[in-house]
């Protein structure tokens, strides 16, 4: 009876071992490198404060 256990918990570790490969080759764990410096036309308060200045620049030009 112990040898059946035996085998049946040695089954189901391979299979355990098998599926848990699986699952990790589809999905790779997140990359935790740095992300790079962001780029002036990804920050949302430099766009903002370049139309505040073209708008203004705009309307000075207009006044003129």
């Amino acid at each position: 009876m112990l040898r059946v256990f035996l085998y049946v918990l040695l089954l189901t570790m391979v299979i355990y071992a098998v599926f848990w490969a699986i699952g990790r080759r589809n999905n790779p764990p997140p990359s935790t490198a740095p992300r790079g410096p962001v780029g002036p036309d990804d920050d949302d308060d430099f766009l903002r404060e370049l139309d505040r200045k073209r708008r203004r620049k705009k309307k000075d030009d207009e006044n003129s």
